[in-house]
């Protein structure tokens, strides 16, 4: 029982490291946050669907801490009200990488359930986003500009948290769905993690 809570411990201490890793290796990167990483979500995930939601969420929870102290300069810099901030740092980072503990839902559905929960928990991440992009256009930058109206920071939200979180589910679903059919892969997140 104790050794496999310690391995339990380890293997989310190391699938944090690596998608930290994974998330600093940036395909293409936005200025105002955001970017296309080497998937970097995707041992989080892994995590998730072998050890389940709860212990999924607990980990996905350190990572999301893990990034915002790795962001929080450049978050400080754009000039946000305090309370714009706050709803920043707790949609952008602390829900955004924390909804990635649902990967693990459908974890009792083989390897189609493991690649439908990886999509929903990314997707999920966008959906933080996107209503964090809301808020910091609506609230934080809509004032600046004159004629900046509540469907403006809808439709600005929406392509810019798309332009990068679509492309990262679309290149994640499909590692997700080589490296899942892997009998090795599937030997690895089915056996006993109890």
């Amino acid at each position: 029982m104790k050794n496999s809570k310690t391995r339990m411990m380890v293997e989310g201490a190391i699938m944090v490291a690596l998608a930290t890793v994974l998330s600093l290796i940036k395909v293409f990167e936005l200025p105002w946050g955001g970017a296309i990483t080497l998937l970097s979500m995707l041992p989080i995930c892994m995590f998730s669907i072998k050890y389940g939601i709860k212990k999924g969420f607990a980990v996905s929870f350190i990572y999301s801490l893990v990034q915002l102290f790795l962001s929080l300069g450049s978050v400080l810099s754009w000039g946000l009200t305090v309370g714009v901030l706050i709803a920043c740092i707790v949609l952008d980072y602390i829900a955004a990488f924390t909804v990635l503990g649902i990967a693990g839902i459908l974890r009792s559905k083989g390897a189609a359930g493991w690649i439908c929960g990886t999509v929903l928990a990314i997707f999920l991440r966008f959906v933080c986003h996107f209503i964090s992009g809301c808020t910091i256009w609506w609230y934080g930058f809509g004032e600046l500009w004159s004629g900046f109206s509540t469907e403006n920071a809808f439709i600005y939200s929406l392509l810019y948290n798309g332009s990068y979180m679509l492309p990262e589910m679309i290149i994640t679903g499909i590692a997700a769905f080589i490296l899942f059919k892997a009998p090795q892969t599937k030997r690895l997140l089915t056996e006993s993690s109890n």
